[in-house]
């Protein structure tokens, strides 16, 4: 796997803009960021939109599940500022426009693993058909790690943690994994060094002080997610100027 950009800017637009929509993506890029990670699971009719709830009442005006809400429902509703929870698809679009790094967490519903897993897989294969190295596909999800394998074999899969499991090598070759991730707060050194050994990068959410970030840096840490694209945004940019151009 290519080098990875130090800084994600988490679920789109971090604390700066309204989470998982595309007003976030658009600031994230304005700040200099060439990453962003968000989260996808399926609306009632099937559709893969952004949003990380499984109930819509704290990101959203609506109320009740997403996965009982349907796109007529789903789209009417204000996401923040006016903003509405964007389809999957149109994350990936503007994520192409701006050459954006997607890393896409796939976040199914309770009882809708295989089919978000299905869905997203799929879709994101088809939406980055030709475009090398921009989008990395992750989750909580076992099931849905395994059904990235065998249905977007092409994309590189991250295993996703809050704290790492002993046995998180056996996983890894298990799903064919290319990242680690897991929370910065549970970052241990015996994980960093068996990660380096096998030449597999560890990314850390979520990232929001800058000691945090010097010392999971320090320590080898390849790339975080944060929430401060105010705080980040200088290294971000500096990084994303000083790369060659793809």
């Amino acid at each position: 796997m290519p080098p990875l950009p130090r800084w994600f800017a988490h679920r789109g637009g971090g604390a700066l803009a309204p989470e998982n929509t595309l007003a976030g993506i658009r600031l994230a890029a304005l700040f200099g960021f060439t990453a962003v990670e968000f989260d996808v699971m399926l609306s009632a009719s099937g559709t893969p939109v952004l949003i990380h709830d499984e109930t819509l009442e704290r990101t959203t005006n609506g109320s009740g599940l997403v996965c009982d809400t349907p796109d007529a429902s789903l789209f009417a509703l204000n996401a923040g500022k006016g903003q509405r929870i964007p389809r999957f698809s149109e994350a990936a679009a503007l994520c192409r426009q701006y050459r954006l790094l997607a890393n896409v967490e796939i976040k199914p519903a309770g009882g809708h693993e295989r089919q978000t897993a299905e869905a997203v897989s799929r879709l994101a294969a088809e939406l980055w058909l030709g475009a090398e190295n921009q989008v990395l596909i992750s989750s909580f999800s076992p099931e849905a790690l395994e059904i990235a394998r065998d249905l977007a074999p092409l994309i590189p899969r991250g295993l996703l943690f809050e704290q790492v499991p002993t046995d998180w090598p056996d996983v890894a070759r298990r799903f064919r994994a290319q990242t680690l991730h897991c929370a910065a707060r549970h970052l241990r050194d015996d994980v960093l060094a068996e990660a380096g050994a096998q030449g597999m990068p560890v990314l850390c959410y979520t990232v929001n002080a800058a000691e945090t970030a010097e010392s999971i840096f320090a320590r080898g840490v390849s790339a975080a997610f944060t929430d401060r694209l105010d705080l980040f945004a200088g290294e971000a940019g500096a990084q994303a100027a000083s790369s060659p151009p793809g």
